[in-house]
């Protein structure tokens, strides 16, 4: 293992025990819940947009997972915000990998891409372009 995995490794581990971002948004403009009934990962976001109902503002989570899914809504938090909706619905799993830093096994891309598919699924539902009572289900 590389000197350059651990660095990343100690970066997920700190944002597991110091999520960023990590509560409930007093007024957002939309909140959508997911999960991974797999992993028993479970996130909310909140996501406040600006004035234009395009740009993110800012982004809070909350929830309960496994290191991997928490770190990921962590760095996505910090990630999001100056982005457009369509910018996010252009994020992939490649994004999220690249902010993680380290190379996810096939068991465990549900838990990091949670939290993306929740966010866009939220802004989906916010356009109107999805069904409103739909749970973002990564399974």
């Amino acid at each position: 293992m590389s000197m350059g995995s651990d660095m990343y490794r100690e970066q997920i581990l700190d944002h597991y025990k110091n999520p960023r971002n990590y509560g409930e948004l007093e007024d957002p403009t939309f909140s959508h819940v997911g999960e991974n009934p797999m992993c028993g990962d479970e996130i909310t976001v909140d996501v406040l947009l600006e004035d234009d109902g395009e740009t993110i503002e800012y982004v809070a989570f909350s929830g309960d997972g496994c290191a991997i899914s928490q770190a990921s809504a962590s760095l996505l938090t910090q990630e999001l915000p100056g982005m457009s909706l369509d910018e996010l619905d252009e994020m992939d799993r490649d994004d999220i990998t690249e902010m993680l830093g380290i190379e996810i096994s096939p068991m465990r891309i549900k838990c990091a891409v949670l939290a993306e598919k929740v966010a866009q699924d939220g802004a989906e539902i916010y356009r109107g372009e999805k069904n409103l009572d739909k749970t973002t289900t990564e399974d």
